[in-house]
């Protein structure tokens, strides 16, 4: 194997390139700010006391009491042994967050188009339009970090499979094999999930093409070399996956043993997600077409039309000041879509749509195919309850379907399968060296799909009603004749953009006719598109993420100031909890300082969502007191917070005279209506059999004590004068946690549907929970074992890539 010095020097240009793009887009990163992402504020909230406790004992605790009462910290950034893919992943993203993330974006893309053989000049084009699509610099302004992280490595992953399918065996396998690790580092299943469905079609349309052309041998040995190096992939993520797989199982996306609801009707569906849940964000048939039009249905619940818009207009000739006008004007409610609400467009650019189509008739082969049915599947599952047969059917019937929220990102493979098949339609093109003119009619056919459509948008916009799901609060609390103004806007939005793509679509058309009539040069030609792609790219990504998102770093750092209420609880310094009920059981702002019983995560653990459900939302003090919650934050008739205490709060522990024994989930969770929390405690004997014949005593002058407090360590002493039933105010997680009394290992068990509680001996005796989960130790021996086979496979494919061309230069 000889190196290409050249394509090396190349290639390091094109990373400067992508370097100086990311940074240039997100510039305040180099004064050190930080883009302000609300739903990285809620994790540092979440994690807090795991961060505090890692800097402090240079250890992990793999388990935090700062939120749902406690959890493990699986999902929240947990660092394992021997996870050397996180290493590698770090030195990839060596860029300021988040054009850390764009970065990825592109080099992904690129080496995609490089694995597709599409001239590097092209490549960098199609890798600067796939990174500046809009709904991936969206999520970047969000803090969908772990989606726009998983996004970034799919089109690597897909490079790999097709060097495999290109007869590329070593360089695929290990491309493959990397990015699949990378992959699924990023802890983002729900796109990797969508991007396996992907896969299956590609590989549908491999085997037909396979069978036709009489390819099979080479076909299955593919196929079984591309399911070793996933699973290599998979593996040396053993213990994220492990992990993971054990908390979802003990969260919302597990079985549930309930087949109730909390009104006592019955459930229809106890495992997976609720189907409402699913499909609450799905995306309008109709809307789909802002993929080419950026605000056909407003782009967002809140878009700055300034000073240009009918409502800032009309507010100031109604006597408001300009400024109240503007901060009104500068956050207009313009999304009128089916969804309950979105942060922007799906937008992928009227240039790469046009192309697209373009492509449709031009490109050749099976890339092309499955490209098509990708965006189509793409599409037609993202419309959700608006498509129900198909949903219903995948809900139902598909293996994992139904552990996915927000169908509508689904469209993320649609936003992959439009841009590679544009620059695929221009790579054609590129090729073709002598007759061009052939093309005419394919770029007359598809300009003509285009504008058409665009036309009959503009002439037919009167058949929309631009109503809102959100008109009637508006109308409510600012007056009919506001709305009117809202809605006037809407129009104008749509409008401006339905001809400000048509206006692209007429210029990427001239430029591919003068393309196509040997009037441009193929610099000049590249040059051109690149420019037409960002101009049209750019300024719609901008309208969402913009400098103003970016703070000093001290406030992501430090998202939740310190408030009067916070310094008042924290002059307790026992072991407590507290309930915040302004943000219930979504937010993670009370986390930040105190162990609270409410968190922020898509997968919150299932008994404590079964709680507020059943009982908290429904003000059961009991289960509050049960769960040592001595804070309640409430507000004065002004507005103010302050610290409500709960007399009743039980502690960490306490001894109980009564067990009460039902046998199901329901009445176990039912009985906390009545239960006397201070003298009983249920048990669900159907789950802890043992448990159907138990007794003890009660010592009225027994004692049980906290004496040390560590997030995953727990230290107690206990006095009674004869064996005892305690109950310790502590999430039950059996996969895990283990207690010992005097050092001995002792068995425990869950009552009041949540809690832990153990039979203690009588005397005075040292009683610790460790957390100390096995699933972490056997991960990591997976873990390190598959690295080492990895490397071993990378170190073997360059000695043999290196020994190839000797041995066929010396048979010549």
């Amino acid at each position: 194997m000889k190196i290409n010095f050249r394509s090396v020097l190349t290639n390091f240009f094109v990373l400067v390139l992508f370097v100086v793009a990311s940074l240039a887009y997100f510039t305040p990163v180099l004064q050190g700010k930080k883009i302000f992402q609300s739903d990285i504020a809620q994790y540092t909230g979440m994690a807090k006391e795991q961060n505090n406790f890692r800097e402090k004992t240079n250890t992990e605790p793999y388990w935090t009491n700062s939120a749902f009462g406690g959890m493990p910290t699986y999902q929240l950034g947990a660092n394992y042994p021997h996870n050397y893919i996180k290493k590698l992943d770090k030195l990839i993203r060596f860029l300021p967050r988040p054009a850390d993330y764009l970065f990825l974006y592109f080099l992904g893309f690129y080496i995609l188009l490089c694995c597709l053989k599409v001239d590097y000049r092209l490549a960098v084009v199609g890798a600067l339009a796939f990174g500046f699509s809009t709904y991936l610099i969206i999520i970047l302004g969000v803090g969908h970090n772990a989606k726009a992280h998983a996004l970034g490595y799919i089109p690597m992953l897909l490079g790999g499979i097709i060097l495999m399918f290109r007869k590329k065996y070593i360089l695929g396998f290990i491309l493959t094999a990397f990015a699949m690790a990378l992959e699924v580092n990023a802890n983002h299943y729900q796109m990797t999930y969508y991007f396996m469905l992907l896969i299956l079609i590609l590989g549908v349309i491999y085997l037909v093409y396979a069978i036709v052309e009489k390819q099979l041998k080479h076909y299955f040995v593919s196929v079984g070399l591309l399911f070793v190096a996933v699973l290599i992939g998979i593996a040396t993520n053993a213990t994220n996956l492990m992990a993971t797989k054990e908390y979802s199982d003990w969260s919302t996306r597990g079985v549930s043993n309930l087949t109730i609801n909390n009104d006592g009707s019955e459930r229809e569906n106890t495992g997976g997600l609720d189907k409402e849940y699913i499909t609450q964000y799905s995306y309008g048939i109709a809307e789909s077409l802002n993929i080419f039009v950026p605000r056909l249905f407003g782009g967002s619940n809140s878009e700055n039309l300034g000073e240009e818009s009918k409502t800032y207009e009309f507010l100031v000739r109604k006597g408001l000041s300009r400024k109240q006008a503007l901060d009104f004007a500068e956050g207009l409610p313009l999304y009128w879509g089916d969804q309950p609400g979105v942060s922007g467009a799906a937008y992928v650019g009227a240039v790469l749509f046009f192309l697209f189509i373009l492509g449709l008739i031009i490109v050749k082969g099976k890339v092309k195919w499955w490209l098509l049915a990708g965006a189509v599947m793409s599409l037609v599952l993202s419309w959700g309850k608006n498509f129900s047969g198909l949903t219903n059917f995948m809900i139902d019937n598909f293996p994992l379907y139904d552990k996915f929220r927000a169908v509508s990102s689904i469209q993320v493979v649609l936003e992959l399968c439009v841009p590679l098949l544009g620059v695929l339609a221009l790579m054609t093109l590129f090729k073709e060296k002598e007759n061009k003119a052939k093309y005419n009619m394919p770029l007359f056919i598809s300009a003509g799909i285009v504008l058409g459509t665009l036309i009959l948008l503009f002439v037919f916009k009167g058949v929309f009603t631009f109503d809102g799901l959100s008109d009637d609060s508006y109308r409510k609390y600012f007056g009919d004749e506001v709305l009117t103004m809202i809605k006037l806007d809407r129009q104008e939005a749509y409008t401006s953009d339905v001809l400000r793509s048509l206006i692209y679509v007429l210029l990427t058309a001239a430029t591919l006719s003068l393309f196509i009539h040997k009037r441009l040069k193929n610099n000049v030609f590249i040059a051109v598109i690149g420019v037409l792609i960002l101009a049209d790219l750019v300024p719609v990504a901008k309208r969402y993420v913009t400098e103003d998102d970016f703070v000093h770093a001290r406030q992501m750092e430090q998202p939740f100031p310190l408030t009067n209420t916070d310094k008042q609880i924290n002059q307790d310094t026992s072991v407590y909890r507290v309930y915040n009920p302004r943000e219930g059981l979504n937010g993670a702002s009370t986390s930040y300082y105190h162990n609270s019983i409410g968190g922020y995560h898509g997968a919150k653990p299932a008994t404590m969502q079964d709680l507020f459900d059943f009982h908290i939302y429904k003000n059961n003090v009991r289960v509050l007191s049960m769960l040592n919650v001595k804070y309640v934050i409430q507000e004065d008739e002004e507005g103010r917070t302050y610290p409500a205490v709960n007399p009743n709060a039980m502690g960490n522990a306490w001894f109980v005279q009564n067990l009460k024994k039902v046998s199901s989930a329901n009445e176990e969770i039912m009985a906390l209506d009545s239960l006397n929390i201070k003298t009983e405690a249920v048990v669900n004997t159907t789950e802890f059999p043992s448990l159907s014949k138990f007794t003890f005593t009660k010592d009225s002058t027994a004692t049980i004590n906290l004496d040390n407090y560590e997030p995953n360590h727990l230290t107690y002493t206990s006095t009674t004068n004869s064996d005892a039933l305690a109950v310790f105010s502590e999430m039950y997680y059996k996969n895990g946690w283990n207690a010992y009394i005097d050092g001995k290992k002792s068995s425990y068990f869950k009552v009041n549907y949540t809690l832990r509680a153990m039979q203690v001996p009588a005397g005075e005796h040292k009683i610790e929970f460790k957390f100390e989960p096995e699933v972490v130790k056997k991960g990591s021996k997976i873990a390190l074992a598959s690295n080492i086979l990895l490397a071993l496979i990378v170190i073997g494919g360059i000695v043999y890539s290196f020994k190839k061309p000797t041995a066929k230069k010396e048979n010549s």
